[in-house]
């Protein structure tokens, strides 16, 4: 477990802002794309109920091989797969959604599978456009240096896609308009993280959620 815990690369480096939207509270946790399944071990220390899902059946494998934790390891597309709606306290996809053939609806699919009250956390990835994102782009690249000098780096078994669809500008115009209310954080090493509240659980008005009130 601790030679898990010890790797290091640019996904697991932002690991803790899912980690730290896991609340005392959550009790289901979906890791979409979980690959070798480090992230979806890691959030079963603190949620009771953690699926992990990934369309390579190899990855999801090893996966569930190499580790004993409480984790239900399931092999499917999330577009497509039977998992159940606004079930999941957190949904976490770290560098996935671009791998998706519709970003748009990859985030309602997501936001379809949170819980009422829940979150939803994207790391991504997506292509430079702007002058903010050269200049984190270098920011990233001294970090990588130090990093990977300090810890090394750790390249996963996951399939590895590096054609990114969509400007980061492009991905939060369309995190935006499916996630209303999100916060949008563009970061070094390459990525940005969209987090998102579904609207309802406890103690909320029919009229915060913008459902309709029941008859």
């Amino acid at each position: 477990m601790s030679e898990r815990r010890d790797r290091w690369n640019h996904n697991i480096h932002y690991y803790d802002i899912v980690l730290d939207a896991a609340t005392s509270t959550a009790r289901t946790a979906l890791d979409v794309g979980t690959g070798d399944g480090l992230l979806a071990v890691r959030l079963a220390e603190k949620v009771p109920e953690v699926t992990g899902i990934d369309s390579d059946a190899d990855v999801i494998a090893c996966a569930r091989s190499s580790t004993s934790a409480n984790v239900t390891w399931v092999t499917g597309d999330v577009l497509t797969c039977e998992l159940p709606a606004a079930h999941y306290d957190l949904v976490a996809a770290v560098a996935t959604v671009h791998h998706l053939p519709d970003l748009s609806a990859g985030f309602e699919r997501l936001a379809c599978l949170t819980a009422a009250g829940g979150t939803l956390v994207v790391i991504g990835c997506a292509r430079s456009s702007s002058v903010h994102d050269y200049a984190l782009d270098i920011v990233g690249a001294v970090q990588h240096q130090v990093f990977s000098r300090i810890r090394g780096y750790w390249q996963h078994t996951a399939p590895v896609q590096m054609h990114f669809p969509h400007t980061y500008a492009e991905v939060e115009q369309i995190a935006t308009a499916v996630l209303p209310g999100m916060r949008w954080r563009r970061l070094p090493l390459w990525r940005y993280a969209v987090t998102w509240r579904k609207p309802g659980g406890p103690g909320m008005s029919w009229a915060q959620t913008g459902s309709a009130a029941p008859e």
